[in-house]
């Protein structure tokens, strides 16, 4: 049995913990718990949880998280022009169901099952969207379903679950970090060309050459201080583009107190001032790159707090990976390679489903040329 409910305090922590086989930090209850504690993720912030559930038996064998929206904000696969194209022709495109962590470009899995796929509860959402007035659903930053089990208009048959035929996959190119058992930073480096060597020395060591200093704190060293000055920064970075921030202090709050284990913490300081800071998640193998925010503009600095000081951490910690979060072509020369994501998008109206199709598709062949084109602007050193 399929339901739907509206707060993540209806699903018991045990059920999510066993069901959950993420370590990542930012697929925990308690950071989607926090989100809606703090009223980051509400109703009144076009937020409005609407999360599946799925039961047999009295016993929980699913969830995902779901939410309905009423905008397109904190999502990271823009779909800013399908709402424009529904609005020119004076359709609603809003409210749309969209299964994501919200504010949060991070894949994983959407649906938490040992018995189910994610392929085969598509159907269960289409139906719910066609029985409710829901315009779309869109399921984001997934693993890839295999595209070549698609099922076809006419198709009855039964056995392996098969993407529905109107449901079309999205891709987006973000840049992550690879640890290839790197005994120092300068080792890292020695796999850049001469070039791109010389450039990243010489954005590092302008750090020094401006005064800076820079402090990693972790879990239980951060203070209040510390977490105040964070979110004034997290908030002139919102503020300087003439938007107020996603998440409120109340969150960041909960969520230094409940993940300290998993946050790290760094601040540059600049004339016994701390002048900026960046925000990492991390497990035991992953590091992942959140918030950045300064009250100073210096040179490279964005660059040594959220991409250099990040990728000494996982060597240091034997960490794997490095996501910084997403776009930013400017972290290829610092040896972020890029990465394919992938989503899922389905929309009620008939007359719109060929277009987005078309788009789909196009925008697909142009992701993986663009890939391609990024591989081929890395720094490394070609092998021989």
């Amino acid at each position: 049995m399929i339901t739907f409910i509206d707060s993540f305090e209806q699903i018991p922590t045990s059920d999510w913990h066993r069901l959950n086989t993420s370590s990542c930090p930012l697929a925990s209850y308690e950071f989607f718990k926090a989100l809606e504690d703090s009223q980051s993720v509400s109703t009144a912030r076009g937020w409005q949880p609407h999360h599946m559930v799925i039961k047999n038996d009295g016993t929980i064998d699913g969830i995902m998280p779901l939410y309905l929206k009423q905008h397109s904000w904190g999502e990271y696969v823009f779909d800013w022009d399908w709402a424009r194209a529904y609005e020119d022709n004076k359709l609603a495109y809003y409210p749309k169901l969209v299964g994501t962590i919200p504010f949060t470009p991070l894949t994983s899995n959407k649906l938490l099952s040992n018995k189910f796929s994610l392929a085969e509860l598509l159907p269960s959402l289409i139906s719910h969207c066609q029985q409710h007035e829901i315009n779309s659903w869109h399921i984001l930053f997934c693993p890839e379903i295999d595209s070549a089990v698609r099922q076809t208009e006419n198709d009855q048959s039964v056995g392996m679950a098969k993407l529905p035929a109107d449901v079309h996959q999205r891709h987006t190119v973000q840049f992550h970090w690879f640890n290839r058992g790197y005994a120092s930073f300068d080792d890292f480096l020695a796999t850049f060309t001469s070039r791109k060597r010389k450039n990243t020395r010489k954005e590092r060591a302008s750090i020094n050459q401006q005064g800076i200093t820079i402090r990693q704190l972790q879990g239980q060293d951060i203070t209040a201080k510390d977490i105040d000055f964070f979110y004034l920064t997290y908030q002139l970075t919102y503020l300087k583009k003439g938007h107020q921030p996603h998440l409120s202090f109340d969150f960041f709050r909960k969520t230094f107190n409940n993940l300290a284990d998993n946050i790290l913490l760094i601040i540059a300081r600049y004339e016994d001032n701390d002048v900026a800071c960046a925000l990492f998640f991390y497990d035991e193998t992953h590091l992942y790159g959140r918030y950045w925010g300064c009250q100073e503009s210096f040179k490279n600095l964005h660059f040594e707090l959220c991409y250099y000081q990040g990728i000494e951490f996982c060597i240091q910690q034997n960490l794997q990976c490095f996501n910084p979060g997403t776009q930013g072509e400017h972290k290829i020369q610092r040896g972020f390679e890029p990465v394919l994501t992938h989503s899922y998008h389905w929309v009620k109206h008939a007359a719109f489903k060929g277009a987005i199709r078309e788009f789909c598709q196009r925008e697909c062949e142009h992701m993986q040329s663009y890939l391609q084109q990024c591989r081929q602007a890395l720094p490394f050193k070609v092998e021989v």
